[in-house]
């Protein structure tokens, strides 16, 4: 019994594989008519064509030809070097024209934000140019300034030793006159004749 089972399984699993297989869909190669038969050799008669890209669905394979299930439903025999696994040029032209459509717009739309980008950076370097060269004038202002500010320092400093030197050597001579005169003072002092007191008589 467990045999009958296995072997029932097996068989199934067979069956269901071979189905899955033979039900594959396909297209019609790319060619304007392709004519389908009755039957799985040329002897059979035609019986309709399908066209370049035509979906079919493969239901079983007999030598060169395969039977397939045409978008009209029936049931009809091609050769099986006109199916190819996948669609046409023809149908898949358009879908890559929308495809590079949509690539196209897509690149432009990545130019024009590159070149907003561009444009922001541009104008932010030169603002930014602009300011450093007005920190640059700025600075050598300043250096200007500073130096100049040294420069009267340096003469005022000068005017200050002159007039310092100045009023030392003014004290130098108040004091060396001040010390003539008084020499001469002392040397002429003794020399002065004196006064003779008078006396006075009572009697």
């Amino acid at each position: 019994m467990r045999k009958i089972k296995c072997l029932f399984a097996c068989l199934t699993l067979s069956l269901a594989a071979l189905e899955s297989q033979a039900q594959e869909v396909r297209w019609v190669a790319d060619e304007l008519e392709t004519y389908v038969r009755s039957g799985p050799t040329n002897e059979y008669r035609i019986v309709g064509t399908l066209t370049s890209g035509d979906e079919v669905t493969v239901l079983e394979t007999q030598g060169d030809y395969s039977r397939v299930r045409a978008p009209s439903g029936d049931e009809v025999w091609i050769e099986s070097d006109q199916l190819q696994a996948e669609r046409s040029v023809s149908k898949r032209v358009p879908e890559l024209q929308e495809k590079a459509e949509t690539l196209s717009t897509r690149l432009e739309g990545i130019d024009e934000e590159w070149q907003d980008r561009v444009a922001t950076m541009t104008e932010t370097l030169q603002q930014r140019e602009a300011r450093i060269a007005e920190l640059e004038r700025r600075n050598a202002e300043l250096n200007q300034q500073a130096s100049q500010a040294i420069e009267q320092i340096r003469g005022l400093q000068a005017r200050l030793d002159t007039q310092e030197q100045d009023l030392l050597m003014r004290y130098f001579m108040y004091g060396g006159g001040v010390a003539g005169a008084g020499l001469v003072v002392g040397l002429l002092v003794p020399h002065l004749p004196r006064r003779r007191k008078k006396r006075d008589r009572w009697f």
